[in-house]
Formats: C-alpha cells, sequence, structure tokens
C-alpha cells in the first residue's frame, strides 16, 4: 500500500482550480466576451538580481511564441499571453483535464533603477526569460583607494 502525503495546501489548490474552471465555463446564450477575456490562470515566475540586472524567469509549457508579450511601461513589467487547449478529437475519450489553459497575465513593479531600454526577452523550451539590466549610473563601481 502506498502512502500518501496529506497536503490540506494542495487540496485548497484544487478546489479552488475547480472553482475557476466552473466560472470562467463558457456559458450557452448570449454572454459578452469581456467576462471571459479575464485570466484564469497565472504562470510560475522566478525573479533574481545580478550586479547587473535582474532576471524574470515564467514557466510557459505548452505556449507558443507568438502568443506571449511582454512589455514595460510606467515602472511595470507585464507578462501576457495564452495558453490554448488542444481540439477534442473524435474518437478521444479524455478521462481528467488539471491543466489551466486560457488567458494569463502577470505584471511586476520594477525598481528605478532599471534601464528599460535594453530589455531583452528569450522562450526556449516553455521557458521565457527576461533579462532587464540595470542602469549604468547605479551599479556598484569599486574605487580605488589610494595610499599617500
Amino acid at each position: 500500500m502506498k502512502m500518501i502525503r496529506f497536503d490540506p495546501l494542495r487540496e485548497l489548490d484544487e478546489i479552488t482550480e475547480r472553482l475557476n474552471r466552473a466560472m470562467y465555463r463558457p456559458c450557452s446564450g448570449f454572454e459578452r466576451e469581456e467576462a471571459l477575456v479575464e485570466a484564469n490562470w497565472a504562470p510560475v515566475v522566478d525573479i533574481e538580481e545580478t550586479d547587473r540586472e535582474y532576471v524574470v524567469k515564467a514557466e510557459l509549457p505548452d505556449v507558443k511564441k507568438d502568443d506571449v508579450k511582454v512589455a514595460i511601461e510606467n515602472g511595470l513589467l507585464t507578462i501576457i499571453g495564452e495558453r490554448r487547449q488542444e481540439k477534442e478529437e473524435k474518437g478521444r475519450k479524455v478521462h481528467r483535464i488539471e491543466r489551466s489553459y486560457g488567458k494569463f497575465a502577470r505584471t511586476f513593479t520594477v525598481p528605478r533603477d532599471v534601464d528599460d531600454k535594453k530589455v531583452a526577452a528569450e522562450f526556449k523550451d516553455g521557458l521565457l526569460t527576461v533579462r532587464v539590466p540595470k542602469s549604468e549610473a547605479v551599479r556598484p563601481r569599486t574605487i580605488e583607494v589610494k595610499v599617500a
């Protein structure tokens, strides 16, 4: 018999996910599309800092490069995109869907010491890496001390 560790937060996440799916399921009838455009999942993100830059890494499995947009404006870094659900095929039976699909958006406040004109983004193997360099003026520098 295999033991499964009880994790109350995981169960809470599952309940939240079920509620989200129920709330964002398209309704029959004439509905405004704006209600369905809201983000219904958010990719996980790591943010690192070095002496020269901030690095934001977002996991975006099954998301195509053309479905991701990165913008930096007014001190905000925004990552917007969509993970599209696979189309139903005749003769294929889906038993469980746990991954989230649809539009997503993440926004982060960027420190004042960045050079927003040199921001670069790379998308490879489902990982989006955004590099936000620090401004030359605020980078730490070493000052030589002369002995008199």
